[in-house]
């Protein structure tokens, strides 16, 4: 599982001079924080769109000066020198005419998607500002978080998506990928472009640099690699920002970036080496596409919405045509609707630009309204794990057998050894007292004649979980000691925990579960023969084997929903009002995903060194969608983000491998004890279907000024929308029911509502039929119910929705459209409140 950020904002009265940065001093006494400040005045992709797509001329690669270009002809869409330079000199003046004589620190200027910058200054001053007619919003900066060999195969790429449109090798290709995270690392075979002769030209819509620093020297992007760069101005301000361990350069130093790039777009057939242990082959799921990565995350702190915004600011400046957003803000945006913060209303804009933008949805399931993902015009993506898992397990000399986690090898021939517990091998000079000795982190604490040739056993405590005892030491110790093998036992303090697997060099077995070691150590203290009169262990009698953990099993039941998805409803605002929008979209493979990893990366120490880590969280399943959109792209280069959206939706399977319902898991603790089916809240319109998503028959589009009008129906929005966007609202009926989504979701059903939904055919002429299954206390009726549509053309459906009775416990249908031809679309719909039409009681009130 990932580390979860959580960081408050310092207050920083002192600072060096940064290059790039405005800077001002007049006295340095006043408390100061960070804020992003966004003027009226609409941003330049608000001006240009998609429209700047001229050639440029070539570039030398390898260029001085900072960066390198690539030398091939590129479009300069989305960027223009001359007007960021000009909105950069705005803001200047604008803040010093409002702060005259006084300290402040310009960390940003914003240009292309909100027009605005990143400022340190006092409370004070932001208030100065915020009095400004030009200004339209003053927000405090606030802290983000983070949130394959075989997901390739389990998603039937080879002989699906991949195979339709010509193979792994073009799988992607022509299609740029933007990655805001904790950077990559260049130098891994996941990211090289030398493995194929064919020709691999970097698309002409791409503009972006490649940063040159010491640790992210001339040469490390490519053409597969394309762009780099990295935003630290917020956390620099803060004083936290530690070079030697975050990396002023895009370089990744805590593995999560690497991790995530390679799941989307890492090349294809790269073997997988883990402690000397062969786990097949990974790929990226369009192995052919393009990344560009812009480093807002850092592994000692976190990340700060200021440096996001910049970095998807220029990712969309540079022309990516996918943004991968595996990171989440640690705190629900204050104000009328969590849609309103600079992060999303940034990502708005990328939408108007054409850019398909994923986000993981979270790991903070699986209680509902735990979404961190608001917006419609984000894809948000759940975890869902995948049919591979990888388990072993230690067969005791009473037969009994327990299972366990651990990539590693098991004991010879199934021989069993003599168990011998860390804390009854002490030897004489061991701190007796030391309460921490039995996890087996220093063998001088050891007698190595009661160990050597034995099974050593350790606790595995809270201490793990912290960082601050690793297994890796636990195996050294036992290496020391000549042991034949670990078996660590889960401490009772630690409730709750799931254990990825982890990589052994040696035989070994981590029992995750606290009641399985109770059994385990009754059956070892039972069979210890102790002096009657010392106690003192004489004779250790319990026996065990190992059972390999490195080949992996495929009999699992999959995809569930895991336990620590974030699950909806969308909260619409910070007091948890549900909104009328279907959160998460989708879920894909999020659990136990092997990908790439930096070879300094400590997000999971477990893998220190390592050039690949099996990791779990949503930030591993939004990369799986992005490069699946990157398909789609791909073959339909005109689709709109949410064409691309509704494509991966309608298409979604609603049941797991064996044919079953797809099940969520329901508690943190005992996960796949306590589980039911999932609802469209904890999985969307489903699990992705790669190959159906390619051939969808039927999309829902959406434009950028249907997301307007949705935003300017909030009551109380107007001045919001305005601030934001630099567009006044005109008068606006539309909720959230009413944007063209492939869900409907009615958070409080007042007697009746009749929803409208508009299908596009982008297929052959086919005729549909409709059928449909109702929530519980609802009717339903759809119009019409059997259509003939040509390609291209439009069909309106009807959709009337009447309480049958009152209830607050949220209930489900789902609208299915069957073509002729074979296209399914379906979609889920969604009621929480239903309040039905009661006689009486309006009689009763009438009189």
């Amino acid at each position: 599982m990932e580390r979860i950020y959580e960081f408050q904002l310092m207050l920083v009265v002192c600072w060096g001079i940064f290059v790039g940065f405005t800077w001002c001093q007049d006295n340095a006494d006043a408390v100061t924080a960070v804020y992003i400040v966004t003027l009226r005045q609409p941003p330049a992709s608000h001006y240009y769109g998609d429209e700047l797509r001229v050639n440029t001329e070539d570039f030398d690669h390898g260029a001085s000066g900072g960066t390198t270009r690539l030398d091939t002809p590129r479009s300069i869409s989305r960027r223009d020198g001359h007007n960021s330079s000009y909105i950069a000199r705005v803001h200047d003046s604008l803040l010093r005419k409002v702060l005259r004589g006084e300290s402040y620190l310009k960390l940003y200027s914003y240009h292309y998607l909100i027009n605005g910058f990143a400022v340190l200054v006092s409370s004070q001053q932001a208030e100065k500002l915020s009095r400004r007619r030009e200004v339209a919003n003053v927000v405090l900066d606030y802290s983000v978080r983070t949130a394959t060999t075989h997901t390739p195969q389990f998603l039937g790429l080879p002989q699906g998506a991949w195979a339709r449109e010509g193979g792994y090798e073009s799988a992607g290709d022509g299609i740029v990928i933007g990655f805001i995270d904790t950077g990559i690392n260049p130098t891994h075979p996941s990211f090289s472009d030398d493995l194929t002769k064919s020709l691999y030209p970097v698309p002409e819509h791409f503009s972006g640099i490649c940063e040159v620093t010491k640790d992210f020297p001339s040469g490390s992007c490519n053409r597969k690699l394309i762009g780099a760069r990295h935003f630290a101005a917020s956390a620099i301000t803060r004083g936290i920002f530690n070079a030697s361990q975050d990396y002023a350069s895009p370089f990744d130093g805590d593995g999560h970036g690497t991790h995530t790039a390679s799941i989307a777009g890492g090349n294809h057939g790269i073997p997988v080496v883990v402690a000397g242990h062969r786990f097949g082959n990974a790929s990226g799921m369009a192995p052919r596409s393009h990344i560009a990565v812009y480093k807002a995350l850092y592994k000692s702190f976190g990340g700060f919405a200021a440096d996001v915004v910049a970095a998807i600011d220029q990712a969309a400046q540079d022309g990516v045509d996918i943004i991968s957003l595996s990171i989440t803000p640690n705190r629900r945006p204050p104000g009328i609707a969590t849609f309103f913060n600079p992060i999303d209303m940034a990502l708005l804009s990328a939408v108007k630009a054409s850019i398909f933008v994923v986000q993981a949805a979270g790991n903070t399931g699986p209680s509902a309204k735990s979404m961190s993902s608001f917006s419609p015009w984000i894809f948000t993506v759940g975890a869902a794990s995948h049919d591979r898992i990888y388990s072993n397990s230690i067969v005791l000399g009473n037969n009994l057998t327990i299972s366990g986690v651990g990539l590693a090898p098991g004991t010879p021939m199934d021989t069993k050894y003599t168990l011998v517990s860390a804390i009854h091998a002490l030897n004489d000079t061991a701190a007796v007292n030391d309460m921490y000795v039995g996890e087996c982190q220093d063998a001088s604490n050891l007698n190595q004649d009661l160990v050597r040739g034995n099974l050593l056993i350790c606790s595995y405590s809270i201490r793990f979980v912290l960082g601050l005892s690793t297994i890796e030491r636990a195996l050294l110790t036992a290496t020391n000691l000549s042991a034949a093998g670990v078996v660590f036992y889960m401490d009772p303090f630690v409730i709750g925990f799931q254990l990825n697997p982890v990589p052994m060099t040696l035989p070994g077995i981590i029992i995750p579960s606290p009641d399985d070691s109770k059994i385990f150590l009754q059956y070892y203290n039972s069979s210890l023969e102790r002096d009657g009169s010392t106690k003192k262990v004489v004779k250790f009698g319990a026996v065990a084997s190992i059972s390999g953990g490195l080949k992996a099993n495929y009999s699992h039941s999959a995809p569930k929903i895991m336990y620590y998805s974030a699950r909806g409803p969308d909260p619409e605002d910070s007091f948890l009002d549900d909104a009328d929008i279907l959160k998460p979209n989708l879920v894909a493979p999020g659990n136990f995903i092997w990908a790439a990893w930096s070879s300094l990366g400590t997000d999971s120490v477990e893998f220190m060194g390592e050039d690949f880590a099996m990791m779990s969280g949503t930030s591993m399943a939004a990369p799986h969608v992005a490069g699946l959109a990157a398909l789609i792209k791909q073959k339909f280069p005109s689709f709109s983000p949410s064409a691309i959206g509704s494509a991966l939706s309608t298409t979604a399977s609603l049941y797991d491998k064996n044919g079953g319902p797809i099940m969520a898991q329901r508690a943190y603790t005992n996960p796949d004890v306590n589980q039911s089916p999932a609802t469209p809240f904890d999985m969307g319109n489903g699990f992705v279907n790669s190959t159906a998503s390619l051939d969808p028959g039927l999309i829902f589009d959406l434009s950028y000024d249907d997301y307007m009008s949705f935003l300017c129906g909030i009551n109380g929005s107007a001045p919001v929308v305005l601030n934001y966007t630099g567009q006044s609202c005109g008068v606006s009926t539309i909720s959230g029911i009413d944007l063209n989504l492939p869900s409907i979701t009615i958070a409080k059903l007042n007697q009746s509502r009749v929803v409208q939904r508009t299908v596009t055919n982008i297929a052959e002429n086919e005729t549909y039929s409709i059928g449909w299954s109702a929530p519980y206390g609802v009717s339903l009726k759809v119009s019409p119910t059997r259509f003939s549509i040509a390609k291209g053309d439009r069909m309106v459906l009807t959709v009337s929705v009447n309480a049958t009775m009152n209830s607050t416990v949220a209930s489900y249908g789902r609208i299915g459209l069957f073509g002729h031809l074979g296209h399914v679309v379906n979609f889920p719909l969604s009621v929480i409140v239903k309040i039905s039409y009661n006689t009486t009681n309006s009689q009763g009130a009438a009189d």
